[in-house]
């Protein structure tokens, strides 16, 4: 994700803009498997990591870094390896093996031995691939959005509904991608998250912060790769065995969230999840919420979310 020396898209240690819990997010770099790592962060105290997935980037978690900075943690949310100019997949991997690496890199790079993993999106596949590869690296893992195993896969060869629903997944693997979802200022991304959160709109200034993160220069190629690697297996016999073992089991407690009226995935692909989940496991639908619950309900998200980290 490879020009590790480059300078991210902000400021070492300056202030975030916006609200005033953003006035509370720090911003920096950290240097992290070859990355130099954008980071929000916010408090002190236990690690927490808030992975972000797409169309998304690491300030869409502002809110709950400080929320979570309130009651005593320290919150940091990374962007995802090819999200930021020089940030490109050093080893050109955009799988969940590499991602979930990326996190466990991470919570060295900050001098702790463990960490509370918080993930939606492609982030709740990075939480479960560090889980999966290094259980004595998470305390305890929290995902939103996107289950665990092999349903979404299942579902995109059987389920005719949720093919139509991920029609942009295989769109992405066209040459004609990138310039149909930079057109008319992003207006592919306006689709995505209207679609994907019903009755929701994301307020002008984050979408416009949103569209400079994916409109960063090489970056929507970097990211679009996330895609273009998700239904092709890789060469190597090692890398692939890397890769099964990010699809293993969860052996720490976990706590899955998914909003009701998600028009990305539907609840329903995480039913029988919970096979997967060794060590407690729990899984929360939140009724009048899409796919961008952390933004659409963000007490209601955070309140089950300290819930299960201080019990």
């Amino acid at each position: 994700m490879t020009q590790a020396t480059q300078q991210p898209p902000f400021g070492e240690d300056s202030p975030a803009e916006g609200s005033q819990a953003s006035d509370r997010v720090r911003r920096r770099t950290v240097q992290a498997g070859g990355l130099e790592v954008p980071i929000l962060e916010a408090g002190s105290g236990p690690l927490v990591v808030l992975l972000h997935g797409f169309p998304d980037h690491a300030a869409s978690w502002t809110g709950i870094l400080d929320r979570l900075a309130q009651e005593g943690y320290w919150a940091v949310a990374p962007a995802q390896r090819g999200y930021w100019p020089g940030g490109a997949a050093p080893d050109g991997s955009y799988r969940i093996a590499s991602t979930g690496q990326d996190v466990l890199d991470l919570i060295e790079a900050l001098g702790r031995e463990q960490a509370d993993l918080i993930g939606h999106d492609f982030g709740a596949a990075a939480a479960y691939a560090a889980a999966s590869l290094d259980a004595r690296r998470v305390r305890k893992l929290v995902t939103l959005a996107v289950p665990h195993g092999r349903q979404l896969l299942n579902a995109l060869v059987a389920d005719g509904d949720q093919q139509r629903r991920s029609w942009y997944m295989f769109f992405f693997q066209t040459a004609m991608a990138e310039a149909a979802v930079e057109h008319d200022d992003f207006a592919f991304i306006d689709r995505l998250w209207r679609e994907w959160s019903p009755g929701y709109e994301l307020p002008d200034a984050d979408r416009a912060a949103l569209k400079e993160t994916l409109g960063a220069p090489g970056v929507l190629t970097e990211i679009l790769g996330y895609y273009r690697q998700l239904f092709t297996p890789p060469a190597d016999v090692a890398t692939q065995a890397l890769q099964a073992r990010a699809f293993g089991a969860i052996t720490v407690p976990s706590l899955y969230l998914h909003g009701a009226d998600d028009n990305c995935m539907t609840a329903e692909l995480s039913d029988g999840m919970d096979d997967l989940f060794t060590n407690g496991f729990e899984r929360i639908v939140i009724p009048g919420a899409g796919h961008f619950l952390h933004l659409e309900q963000p007490k209601t998200v955070a309140d089950h979310i300290l819930g299960f980290l201080n019990s």
